[in-house]
């Protein structure tokens, strides 16, 4: 439990929040909102004792341990990892220390004997003789793999510390945890894994992110920094994204009675608690919901960008196609014989173990790079837009914002240009700013500036929500929903391909997974399983009341499924040979439903990656659905 006091923050004369009183008690989730610069990670400093308040303060409950994620990664070097996770437990590690340093005394007396027996009951009590197999656990948990345990931490990537640091914060179910942007650096098969793990976990959690579908997996509550102030309300980020925005258009709407809008308010949380309930939250943590107050509801003074895409022209039905493309860095094979076509009104969002392979393949279709092997065709109607994972190339100047802007617009009018950065947050003396002193989030608006100015009918975009702030994203998701064009991505933003993306592409070393998915569909691909390898035969269950998709890999040797999403959609899963049925094969075990009655049941083989002709093509004709039709005709199959 954490209790805060009458607390006041102030640099100067910049109150950045006053009269703070908060309780957060165990079982409960916290999720800390707020614009860029409201005070976030300052909130979580003061708690952590790394910063001291202007006035106030913050207690503990009696015995109970913090522990914060560290933000410094270089600080660790000189220790292994599995020391680096022993550690995030401060009491464990000292007994160790100690206890370890007696042992090793070659002068062992009588008092040592003694002393070492007290470090031996509290290591006992602390389950100390599982601690290494407990950090363990967590190391893997997060992609950690064991040869990796004993290794200098000096010896890792950036991306390894994150996940190394991240377990020395959860290691030892800490009484209360700390988590300043916890998902940087993590894919989403980890980030799934710590959803998971944070869900059950049955202590207090402060978090902050700006991962809005992490937020909503794991929050039980937000914490609002707005007007200088901190507000909890009982719910998750989108309870209080759609409550504020709703507070927003009443407040607009003067003509409204009173009784009509508190009616209205009422209706919102009543859907949002039923929706609540059916939630995996619910489940792990006791009184998700210990109340919805109406009182509560207020419009926000967030400032969020006018952020808008508007094709000059209309794609045409050739957008690309992309025939064995591979690539290469250093002998590690990225993707190999990557072939797929985008079709109209396709926004495909591209994954991968491997991030390098996105940017790798972004840059070869934009032109920047060569590709090893394979060719790609754009179409003659498409105009692209690029926006790369890396964009220092572009502030590389001392330039100012309004001159910089100048150079990408066909318009170069001042009253337009200011008018312009003006709806995406830019004005007064910001405009007069050297850009290459800007930060990350004010570059990315930029670059997003910079894309809108192109008119650009097909969007190319490397992780395009790094370093955005919450209201920037919401505002750049909610627009490239409605996109009239093409979208190809790489993110790792959950909610931003769940509501964005039609079809997934993941890029493997030794073919690609393809799912074809719609809004009902959560991303659930499960990465390195597989229950067929190597193997000619699938077989393929439509059903009438079941219409799109699943996801399967295609290689040189044919269509390889790795996992099955079964949405109101066709399934599609490949039987091992030598399996006479899906639960012999073991494949419900991946979430596939079975035993269905299918008014089409089929086995196609494949030659050589290509449908064998004896009446296949005629057989799907007269039989399949469309939505078969368009899997295999989108894969180059038929």
């Amino acid at each position: 439990m954490i209790t805060v006091n009458n607390l006041d923050v102030q640099f100067g004369k910049r109150i950045l929040f006053q009269d703070v009183n908060m309780k957060f008690t165990p079982g409960n989730c916290y999720g800390i909102i707020g614009a860029n610069g409201a005070g976030k990670s300052t909130f979580l400093r003061v708690i952590s004792k790394q910063l001291d308040p202007t006035r106030g303060s913050v207690n503990l409950g009696p015995g109970e341990r913090l522990s914060v994620l560290s933000q410094d990664h270089f600080a660790f070097d000189e220790y292994t990892v599995m020391d680096t996770v022993l550690m995030g437990h401060t009491t464990l590690w000292e007994v160790m220390s100690e206890k370890n340093a007696l042992y090793e005394k070659p002068d062992f007396s009588d008092a040592d004997g003694i002393r070492v027996s007290e470090l031996e009951e509290k290591f006992a009590e602390m389950e100390g003789w599982n601690a290494e197999s407990d950090a363990a656990n967590l190391l893997s948990g997060l992609g950690i793999k064991e040869d990796l345990h004993y290794m200098y931490m000096k010896d890792l990537s950036g991306k390894q510390k994150v996940r190394v640091l991240l377990a020395r914060a959860l290691f030892g179910q800490p009484d209360n945890l700390l988590l300043d942007e916890p998902t940087n650096d993590l894919d989403l098969e980890t980030v799934s894994w710590l959803e998971n793990y944070l869900s059950n976990f049955e202590h207090t959690v402060l978090v902050v992110s700006h991962d809005r579908h992490f937020l909503d997996s794991v929050c039980t509550h937000t914490v609002d920094i707005d007007f200088g102030k901190l507000q909890i309300f009982a719910g998750n980020y989108s309870f209080w994204y759609e409550s504020s925005q709703l507070a927003l258009r009443q407040q607009q709407n003067q003509n409204k009675k009173a009784e009509e809008k508190k009616k209205e308010l009422e209706e919102f949380i009543r859907r949002f608690s039923a929706n609540v309930a059916k939630s995996k939250q619910t489940t792990s943590r006791k009184k998700m919901l210990e109340k919805l107050n109406i009182e509560e509801i207020k419009p926000s003074s967030r400032r969020y960008p006018g952020i808008l895409f508007t094709p000059n022209r209309e794609p045409g039905n050739q957008i690309l196609e992309v025939k064995g493309l591979s690539k290469s860095i250093d002998g590690q094979v990225l993707f190999k014989d990557l072939n797929f076509f985008v079709e109209k009104d396709d926004k495909i969002v591209f994954i991968s173990h491997d991030p390098r392979a996105m940017t790798a393949l972004f840059q070869i279709i934009n032109g920047e790079e060569k590709a090893d092997a394979g060719t790609y065709q754009w179409g003659q109607t498409i105009t692209t837009s690029y926006l790369p994972l890396d964009n220092s190339k572009y502030f590389n100047t001392d330039i100012n914002l309004l001159d910089w802007l100048c150079q990408f617009s066909p318009d170069t009018n001042e009253v337009f240009l200011k008018g312009f950065l003006g709806r995406m947050l830019f004005s007064g003396e910001e405009l007069m700013k050297k850009v290459s002193v800007l930060s990350g989030g004010e570059k990315m608006r930029c670059m997003i500036s910079r894309m809108m100015l192109t008119d650009a009918n097909c969007l190319i975009l490397d992780t395009p929500t790094n370093h955005l702030d919450l209201e920037s994203i919401q505002a750049f998701n909610n627009t490239l929903k409605t996109f009239k064009g093409n979208i190809l991505f790489s993110s790792h933003d959950h909610e931003f391909i769940q509501t964005v993306a039609n079809r997934i592409i993941e890029l493997t070393p030794n073919g690609i997974i393809v799912t074809m998915i719609t809004s009902q569909i959560r991303l659930s691909l499960s990465y390195g399983k597989s229950y067929i390898r190597n193997e000619k035969k699938i077989i393929i269950h439509t059903n009438r009341f079941y219409r799109m998709a699943t996801g399967f890999c295609y290689s040189k040797t044919g269509i390889y499924v790795l996992s099955a999403c079964v949405v109101r959609g066709l399934y599609l899963h490949g039987l091992p040979t030598g399996y006479a049925s899906w639960a012999e094969a073991g494949l419900y075990d991946s979430g596939i439903p079975y035993g269905h009655p299918s008014p089409i049941d089929f086995s196609i083989s494949l030659d050589s990656g290509r449908l064998a002709k004896e009446g296949i093509e005629r057989e799907l004709l007269d039989h399949g659905n469309s939505g078969i039709r368009d899997l295999f005709r989108r894969c180059g199959f038929i």
